[in-house]
C-alpha cells in the first residue's frame, strides 16, 4: 500500500508552487492539471444547471399531460430525486473503496460519467412520464455517482494548502461555464416554435447539447490525470477493497474529527442540495412564470460566480470554519423565507441569495473534508462523504414532497428545511471545537 507520508513535506508546499507563492502570495495560478480538474465542474455542471431549471418544467408538462396533479407532480420529482441519491449512497462508498486501487479511480469515473452522459440523450426520447423518470434516476445516479470519484481526485491533482483555492474554482467556473450550453438550450427550447420545432424535438436537441458539452469538458482530466495515491491490488481486489472499507468505517467511528464534521454536513448540505434539486419544481408547482423561473436561475449561476471567487480569496483570512458558518446561517435564512414566497419578484430575490452562498458552502466543505482524511482513502472517505452529501438530501426532498402532500402547501413543505440548518449548524460548530481540541 502506498501510504502518505507525515513528514514536512505534507506541511511545506512542493517545489513547483513554492516559487510562485514566493514571488506573490495575493496571486494564485493554476497548475495545467488543477485546470484540467475545474474542467470537469465545468462540464458537469451543465447538466446540473439543466435538471435544475429545463428538465422540471418539461416534466411537469409531460406528467400534466397525464392529469398528474402540480401538488403529485413536485412529489413524484422529489421521489425520483430520493431513489438518486439513495443508489449513490449504497454504490459510493464500496465503488470508492475499489476506486483506491491503483489506476482503478480513472476507469470507475470514466464508467460512471458514460453512463451520465448517455442518460442524458437518451432523455431526448421518452414521451411517457413514468418511463421519463427512469431513465432520469439512471442519468442522475451515474451523475452523481462521477462526482465521488472526481472529488476523490482532489488529493491527487493538487497540494493541502491549495485545496481551498482550487475547490472553489472548480465551483466557480463551473456556476459561469455552465451558462454557455444552458443559454443555447434555452434559446432552442423558448424558441421552438419559431425554428419550427415541436417541444420535443427542442428538448432532444437541448439534452445533446448538454451531454456533448459535458463529455468534451471531461476529455482533458481523462487524458491527464494519474492516481498519485492507492493501495496496491491484491489477488481478490474487490473483496479486499470491501474489507478495507469495513475498517475505514471502524476507524471512522473512532475519529472523532471527521465523524462529527460528517453529521455536521449530513444535515446542513441536505438543504443545500434540497433546495437545488427542487427549486423550479418549487416555483412550477407555484404556478410562477416558466420564463421567469428559468432566468432567475441563470442569474443564480451568474451571481455565483464571483461569489465563490470572493469566498475563496478571503478563507485565508477569515478561516473556512467561519466561512462554512456563515453560509449554513444564509441558507437558514433562505429556507425561512421561502415560507413567504408568492411572487415572480420573491423567487429572483431567493434566486440571488442561493447564488451568494451555494456554491461557496459546497467548495469549502470539500476541500476542508479532503485536507482532514488519508490521502490514499480518498476514494473510500468522499464515497462516505456522498453519503452524507448527496445521499443526505434523500432526506430532503422526501420530507418536501411529505410534508407538501400533508399539509397541500409547497412553502411549508420547502420551510420544513430549516430544521435540517439548525441541526447542521449547532453539529458544524461543536466539529470546530473538536478539531481546536485535537490540535
Amino acid at each position: 500500500m502506498k501510504l502518505r507520508h507525515e513528514t514536512a513535506e505534507n506541511v511545506v508546499v512542493s517545489e513547483k508552487y513554492a516559487g510562485t507563492r514566493r514571488i506573490n502570495l495575493m496571486k494564485f495560478q493554476m497548475t495545467s492539471l488543477e485546470k484540467k480538474w475545474v474542467l470537469y465542474d465545468v462540464g458537469n455542471s451543465a447538466f446540473t444547471m439543466l435538471v435544475a431549471t429545463i428538465l422540471p418544467i418539461y416534466f411537469n408538462g409531460l406528467a400534466g399531460a397525464a392529469g398528474i396533479s402540480d401538488v403529485n407532480y413536485l412529489a413524484y420529482w422529489g421521489y425520483a430525486t430520493s431513489i438518486c441519491t439513495l443508489l449513490v449512497a449504497i454504490l459510493g462508498p464500496t465503488l470508492g473503496a475499489v476506486a483506491d486501487l491503483k489506476d482503478f479511480k480513472k476507469i470507475i469515473f470514466s464508467v460512471t460519467m458514460g453512463i451520465g452522459v448517455l442518460g442524458c440523450v437518451a432523455l431526448g426520447f421518452i414521451s411517457s412520464w413514468i418511463w421519463f423518470l427512469g431513465v432520469f434516476i439512471l442519468a442522475k445516479t451515474g451523475y452523481s455517482a462521477s462526482l465521488v470519484f472526481y472529488d476523490a481526485m482532489l488529493t491527487d491533482v493538487t497540494e493541502p494548502d491549495r485545496m481551498d483555492r482550487v475547490s472553489s474554482s472548480g465551483y466557480a467556473w463551473g456556476y459561469i461555464g455552465s451558462c454557455i450550453p444552458f443559454v443555447a438550450c434555452l434559446g432552442v427550447v423558448l424558441g421552438a416554435g419559431s425554428l419550427g420545432l415541436t417541444t420535443q424535438t427542442a428538448m432532444l436537441i437541448a439534452f445533446i447539447i448538454t451531454a456533448v458539452w459535458w463529455l468534451c469538458s471531461s476529455l482533458p482530466l481523462l487524458g491527464a490525470y494519474r492516481q498519485k495515491y492507492y493501495s496496491e491490488i491484491g489477488k481478490h481486489p474487490v473483496s479486499d477493497s470491501l474489507k478495507r472499507l469495513g475498517h475505514t468505517f471502524k476507524e471512522l467511528a473512532q475519529d472523532k474529527n471527521i465523524l462529527i464534521f460528517l453529521l455536521a454536513f449530513f444535515f446542513y448540505i441536505d438543504g443545500v442540495y434540497t433546495v437545488i434539486d427542487m427549486a423550479t419544481a418549487y416555483g412550477e408547482a407555484l404556478g410562477l412564470d416558466t420564463t421567469g423561473l428559468l432566468l432567475a436561475l441563470l442569474v443564480t449561476q451568474i451571481v455565483a460566480f464571483p461569489s465563490v471567487l470572493i469566498f475563496g480569496r478571503l478563507v485565508k483570512k477569515v478561516t473556512p470554519e467561519r466561512i462554512i458558518t456563515i453560509c449554513i446561517c444564509a441558507y437558514l435564512f433562505i429556507s425561512i423565507y421561502a415560507y413567504f414566497l408568492d411572487s415572480q419578484m420573491d423567487f429572483w430575490i431567493l434566486a440571488v441569495l442561493v447564488g451568494m452562498f451555494q456554491g461557496t458552502i459546497q467548495a469549502l466543505s470539500r476541500s476542508y473534508f479532503a485536507k482532514i482524511i488519508p490521502a490514499e482513502k480518498s476514494g473510500e472517505y468522499f464515497g462516505i462523504y456522498d453519503i452524507c452529501g448527496k445521499g443526505a438530501s434523500v432526506v430532503g426532498t422526501a420530507l418536501v414532497s411529505f410534508i407538501s402532500q400533508l399539509s397541500g402547501s409547497v412553502n411549508l413543505g420547502v420551510s420544513a428545511l430549516s430544521v435540517m440548518f439548525v441541526i447542521g449548524l449547532i453539529l458544524f460548530r461543536y466539529s470546530v471545537k473538536v478539531n481546536k481540541q485535537a490540535a
